[in-house]
């Protein structure tokens, strides 16, 4: 199969699908891969790497496309990207079509365009490989940055996350206890600090308090819970998630105006639409804004913050799931392995996800049902 990988063009994106090595794999099954020129290099992998396993160099998007027959990026595509999509091709990448907008896909069933989400690839387990380790790093990341934002030069609150002795620490609420929050918690309540946990499901509060006992407090996140807790934080971390749905605000104006002021407030779900009303995307070049006197932390890619961990992460996943497509086809893959065909968006000019369909009214095939992919999920 031939390869196409792109250079990032989203602000600040510095990630790329694959290292030199899961090249070099990829050739050696007889493979062709194309990779546009200093896609890796802020990942600390210069061309001649690539050249050395393998790849072809290319210099421009046009070229890297219309010679694939899949096309591999790890940002969501911008709109000219999609544009340059041509009939047939297979498209892997983050797409988080939950909140795309109708032209997207329509240009992906018109085209025929076999479309998979790295995010929406579920094992029977309910683990999302890919979507899991990106999440991981992310929730590590939230506390040394929201303890950067604190910091009075930076227009914080002049806090220590930890407290000192005589001092107490600061009081960081994370809102769900999903992959994000529970990292984001357990680092925080690490470095000392005092931490509340919000979420609706109890067995992951549960989790979350063996895995630190005694260090955090949980509460259900009610509507109470929620008005109670977040006007008290220091920090405030929202790790919202609900699958293949744009994220609900939970959060408002009025209630963020309860903040402390200079507070920091952390969106975590921004990928996904944000938790609040008063959130819009940031960029890792300009990365946030005040708004109600809080300052607003919404990059939606977080791990470019760390594009060397997070492309070797990244490639260790995504390498066995690429030689299985690139051997099989998408087809045979959709039906022998069912974590990848939970990725599946599109394919054959059908959208594959009725939660997504329904509403733009769009031509939906449940291939669970077609082909008696019988999935058990958590």
């Amino acid at each position: 199969m031939d390869i196409g990988i792109l250079k990032e063009t989203y602000i600040g994106e510095t990630r790329v699908p694959l290292i030199p090595f899961a090249i070099g794999e990829l050739v050696k099954l007889g493979n062709r891969v194309v990779i546009q020129s200093e896609a890796g290099l802020a990942s600390g992998f210069d061309d001649q790497a690539y050249r050395e396993m393998g790849a072809t160099i290319v210099y421009s998007a046009d070229e890297a496309i219309s010679r694939a027959e899949m096309v591999l990026k790890v940002y969501p595509p911008s709109w000219e990207e999609y544009q340059k999509l041509e009939e047939g091709q297979i498209l892997f990448a983050f797409l988080q079509l939950s909140h795309a907008t109708r032209k997207n896909l329509e240009l992906l069933i018109d085209r025929r365009i076999t479309a998979i989400g790295f995010e929406a690839m579920e094992e029977q387990d309910g683990d999302r490989p890919i979507l899991t380790v990106m999440s991981e790093i992310a929730g590590k990341l939230c506390i040394p940055i929201a303890a950067h934002y604190m910091q009075v030069r930076q227009g914080g609150r002049g806090i220590l996350l930890g407290g000192m002795p005589g001092v107490p620490p600061a009081v960081v609420v994370v809102l769900g206890a999903g992959v994000v929050g529970s990292n984001a918690a357990t680092k925080a309540a690490s470095m000392g600090a005092q931490v509340m946990v919000l979420d609706r499901d109890v067995s992951r509060l549960g989790k979350l308090e063996e895995k630190c006992p005694h260090k955090l407090v949980t509460a259900m996140a009610t509507p109470y819970n929620i008005n109670r807790f977040v006007p008290i934080a220091d920090v405030l971390i929202g790790a919202v998630f609900i699958e293949l749905e744009t994220t609900p605000h939970i959060l408002n104006e009025e209630l963020i105006r309860k903040m402390r002021p200079r507070s920091v407030f952390l969106d975590i779900s921004i990928d996904q639409g944000g938790c609040s009303t008063t959130s819009r995307p940031t960029t890792i070049i300009d990365q946030v804004y005040v708004k109600e006197g809080v300052i607003h932390f919404c990059v939606p890619n977080i791990p470019a913050l760390v594009p060397r961990t997070s492309t070797i992460a990244l490639s260790n996943i995504l390498l066995p799931y690429l030689e299985q497509i690139t051997q099989a086809g998408p087809e045979p893959v959709m039906r022998s392995n069912k974590t990848l065909a939970q990725g599946f968006y599109t394919y054959n000019g059908f959208c594959l996800k009725q939660k997504i369909a329904e509403p733009l009214d769009l031509p939906f095939l449940n291939i669970e049902s077609e082909w008696n992919l019988e999935y058990a999920r958590e």
